[in-house]
Parts: structure tokens; C-alpha cells; sequence
């Protein structure tokens, strides 16, 4: 594991508490502040967090292991012991929301992709609840997740969104698969495959279809102080929120909008937007259980073709090829996704295709999830 690059990646983008730090003048600003300034001395190495013994146990490829720890307001980590598989239900919320939160994220990834855990062997998954005193972010440092309980005006507790959770391990996935890098596109392809697997973890623990998604991130995470629906829309990035404090949603959802920006290691949490829109647009076109088919697609790209510097086009070339592959070259699956890039301005040449992509926007009769029959669990091919 020491020689897997590490980056510490928050729920909460640098430009949303930026705002709440600067349109402010309360205990709000305060908290925001202090949570920025903690956050980049995580991601430089200065923080004064305290680690405690080593990171996860011993792989144990058996069975689903999880620890959830209790920070009781400091920088220490992991925190004292609260909950794990031999320890009963908590009566605090955050502890049992970050245990069932981690186990719906294991198995998600087991049971759909045969994938042992986060790093594939086994791994532990470890949970810090409370930490820090109002501290406005969830984060995958590395090796474990940690939830800040927010300030509860602009923003709730950070363990009550599953689709966050599966977010945030998800980085982890990446981290252990791939070692994307978190800069400029290849960051924001790092964030996209979070959100991904994260709206596809909520989705396929409530048994929702493409259509009956809310296609939220953190739909659950703004206090009733602020006028949004969520951090992120993935059906219509740049319409999250619209506040006074927080501004508007600046995600982009077309590559002519892509944002330069030196914040935010190159403004990874921005542009993510255009691969979002793009995996929903294709999504509503395939229509069904997001999972059957983009999930399995979505997956091999991360696990086994993308090198740490992909870009956009990269990504859009590898998931393109992989539906030909998986189901049929000129086929109606890699026609959509290959239509859906085309909608956010990624040209992907696809010589076997010469008919009309469907959209989302497009009726169809039937639905290509039904066609192509995907009910049964795909298992994991071995990683390359």
C-alpha cells in the first residue's frame, strides 16, 4: 500500500466552503475556515491529525469486515472503537449510518463484480464518525473514511448520505485499481468514477432503474439554511443549488463549457460534470438497472484500461470499446455511449456505427436493458 499514491479527497469541494467562508460572518464562516485550512494540510501532509497503530488488519478474503470509530471531536485517528461485526447496534445515528453505509458499498462491488473489498483483498473498512468539532466535509484519506458532523444549519452530518459513502470508498477503489491521478481532467475522471459508482451504490440498494433515480450526490447533505437539492446533479449539472451563500452550481455539462481553473487541483469537482452528464444521458438511454450494463462497462474501464494519466477522451474511448466488446461492436449499447459522449462534446470515431443514436429525450419501445437480458450477477474478470 505505501507505494499506491495517496490523495485525500473531500465530498465538499475548496468552492463551496470558499463561499461559505467568505459570505459569512458567523460561527458558519468560522467552521468553514477552519475546515478548508484543515483539508489542505491533509492533501500537503501538514495536518496534525494523529494516527493511531497501523492501518487495516490482515486481509481476511472470507468475509465482510467493518470497524466504525469515534473521534469524539478531535483530530485523532481512528478514534476509540464504537461498532464493528462483533459489537452490537449503536444508539448513535452516525455510527450505525457509517457501518451500513461501508457494508451496502461492499456489497455492491462483491456482488456484482466479485470484487473482495476496496482494495480487492480483503481490506477492512474503517469509519471515523465525529470528527473534529462541526467539521464540514467526509473524506477518503487513504486508507480509511472520515465523517465531519457539520454545523447544522448549512450542512447536515456527513454520514447521511449513502450515495457520498459509496463515493468516497470509491476513491478508494480507484486509489487501489488504478491510481488515477487527482489533477486537471484526470482528476475530474477520478471524481466522475466516484460519482458513478456512488448514484449506482444508492441505486442498487433501494432497487431504483435509471428513471426513478433522483441523480443526486448529497442530496441528503444541505441544512434547511440553504436553497439546493444536492452538491451535485448528474442528470443537469450547474442546477444543484442556486443560494445566496453558496452561489450556483458551476459544474459544466459540455466540453465547449469546461472550466480552467487552477483551484481545486484544476477544478476536478467542476468538470466532473461532463462526464456525469454524459453516464446519465447514456444511462436513460439504456434504460433499467444502471448497473446491468453501464456498471459492468464502467467497471472493466476502471479495473483493468485506464492508465493514471487518463484524460476525457481516454475514458470515452475505453468505455466505448468495451461495450463493442462486452456487447456487440456497432452495437446498440456502444451506439448510445458513444452517442452520449458525442452530446457533451466527446467525439468518440466509431466506424461500425452509421445510425441515430438514442437520447434520453428519444421514445422507445423497449428498453435495451430488457433486450440484451442482464438480471444475472456478472462476475469480476481477473485484473490485468
Amino acid at each position: 500500500m505505501s507505494n499506491i499514491p495517496q490523495y485525500v479527497c473531500g465530498v465538499i469541494p475548496p468552492h463551496i466552503l470558499t463561499r461559505v467562508a467568505e459570505r459569512t460572518d458567523d460561527a458558519a464562516q468560522d467552521d468553514a475556515r477552519a475546515t478548508l485550512e484543515h483539508m489542505r494540510e491533509l492533501a500537503t501532509g501538514r495536518a496534525r491529525t494523529l494516527i493511531e497503530g497501523p492501518a487495516a488488519a490482515a486481509p481476511d478474503t472470507t468475509r465482510k469486515r467493518r470497524n466504525v470509530y469515534d473521534a469524539r471531536h478531535q483530530h485523532r485517528l481512528p478514534g476509540k472503537l464504537a461498532m464493528s461485526e462483533h459489537k452490537p447496534r449503536s444508539a448513535d445515528v452516525e455510527v450505525n449510518e457509517a457501518y451500513d453505509g461501508s457494508g451496502a458499498t461492499y456489497d455492491f462491488f462483491a456482488q456484482l463484480f466479485g470484487r473482495r473489498s476496496i482494495d480487492g483483498n480483503g481490506m477492512r473498512l474503517d469509519s471515523t464518525v465525529h470528527y473534529g468539532t462541526r467539521f464540514e466535509n467526509a473524506m477518503w484519506n487513504g486508507r480509511q473514511m472520515v465523517y465531519g458532523d457539520g454545523d447544522g444549519r448549512i450542512f447536515n452530518r456527513f454520514t447521511a448520505s449513502l450515495d457520498v459513502i459509496g463515493h468516497e470508498l470509491t476513491h478508494g477503489v480507484t486509489q487501489f485499481s488504478t491510481a488515477l491521478g487527482y489533477s486537471g481532467q484526470t482528476g475530474a475522471l477520478n471524481e466522475h468514477l466516484s460519482d458513478a459508482f456512488g448514484i449506482m451504490v444508492k441505486q442498487y440498494k433501494h432497487d431504483l432503474s435509471a428513471s426513478e433515480s433522483d441523480w443526486l450526490i448529497g442530496a441528503e447533505l444541505f441544512g434547511p439554511g440553504v436553497n439546493g437539492k444536492g452538491v451535485r446533479s448528474m442528470a443537469a449539472p450547474g442546477t444543484a443549488y442556486d443560494d445566496p451563500v453558496l452561489g450556483r452550481d458551476p459544474q459544466p455539462s459540455h466540453m465547449r463549457d469546461y472550466v480552467d481553473t487552477v483551484e481545486d487541483n484544476g477544478g476536478v469537482h467542476i468538470n466532473s460534470g461532463i462526464l456525469n452528464h454524459g453516464f446519465y444521458r447514456a444511462a436513460m438511454a439504456i434504460g433499467g438497472k444502471t448497473w446491468h450494463v453501464l456498471g459492468k462497462i464502467w467497471y472493466v474501464a476502471l479495473t483493468e484500461r485506464l492508465k493514471p494519466e487518463a484524460d476525457f477522451a481516454d475514458f470515452a474511448r475505453a468505455t466505448t470499446d468495451i461495450a463493442g466488446e462486452l456487447y456487440g461492436n456497432g452495437g446498440e449499447v456502444q451506439r448510445i455511449i458513444a452517442g452520449a459522449w458525442s452530446d457533451v462534446g466527446l467525439k468518440v470515431p466509431l466506424f461500425a456505427c452509421t445510425s441515430t443514436v438514442h437520447t434520453p429525450n428519444r421514445r422507445r419501445r423497449q428498453p435495451v436493458a430488457a433486450a440484451i437480458g442482464n438480471g444475472t450477477k456478472w462476475r469480476q474478470r481477473p485484473n490485468r
